[in-house]
């Protein structure tokens, strides 16, 4: 396999939202999509192309994201690599590009990596499936920043279109 696609996703959308990418290339099988834990164990550097797409909770990437990188950042200096995170607060169009996303930013910054190509998406927010701390925790946020507070529903800001260019994109520079 030439390209791998990893995930750090905290409740699965991330995923969803790599699955979408894989499914934008040709040959799907010729694409491995594993997640974070599961890339620990395979050797970077038999890729070629390196995808990552990571989720944001409570304002941060997970730590094992961070690790992940430190590990692997000369092996993903010498590849073609694409990074990705998805936060809800992309769902503000002053924060859903590269430039003006804060976490994306903090995350560039911090782990002193610069994938060849980046990109920002605005994730979901599932009410119903949280638990009770994430669900009022979340709300609480929500509230903050105008976003939706009814914890009877789920929201989904994903803009796919988006999405299927920044697949495209990538499929023709790799």
């Amino acid at each position: 396999m030439e390209t791998i696609i990893i995930y750090s996703s905290t409740d699965g959308h991330t995923k969803i939202i790599c699955e979408k990418i894989k499914s934008n290339f040709g040959n799907v099988n010729d694409i491995a999509l594993v997640s974070l834990r599961e890339s620990i164990n395979l050797d970077l550097s038999k890729f070629n192309h390196i995808i990552i797409g990571a989720s944001i909770r409570y304002g941060k990437h997970s730590n094992d994201l961070y690790r992940f990188i430190k590990f692997n950042k000369k092996t993903l200096e010498q590849k073609k690599t694409a990074f990705f995170s998805v936060n809800v607060v992309a769902r503000k169009s002053e924060k859903n590009n590269p430039e003006t996303n804060p976490y994306l930013k903090k995350f560039l910054k911090i782990s002193n990596w610069k994938p060849d190509k980046v990109a920002v998406f605005a994730g979901k927010v599932d009410y119903p499936n949280y638990n009770f701390f994430d669900k009022y925790i979340i709300k609480l946020i929500m509230f903050i920043t105008k976003g939706p507070t009814d914890t009877s529903q789920s929201y989904e800001f994903t803009d796919w279109s988006k999405v299927d260019s920044f697949a495209r994109d990538i499929r023709s520079n790799l």
